[in-house]
């Protein structure tokens, strides 16, 4: 998961939209099931994606 993050935010950060938005949909499922199986809390998986959403959505 850290990587699937990290990934996105160096696209982002990089300003590559596209990309970090493919990255973000790869990442979203696998950042959600972690929390279902109780890995991360459900508050946190929200929290992150949120923050990435946002980074994604500072670019355009």
């Amino acid at each position: 998961m850290r990587t699937a993050v990290k990934k996105v935010i160096k696209a982002a950060d990089a300003g590559n939209a596209k990309e970090a938005t493919a990255l973000y949909a790869s990442a979203q499922p696998l950042i959600d099931s972690l929390a279902r199986k109780g890995t991360i809390h459900k508050n946190k998986a929200a929290n992150l994606k949120s923050k990435l959403n946002k980074r994604i959505k500072a670019i355009g």
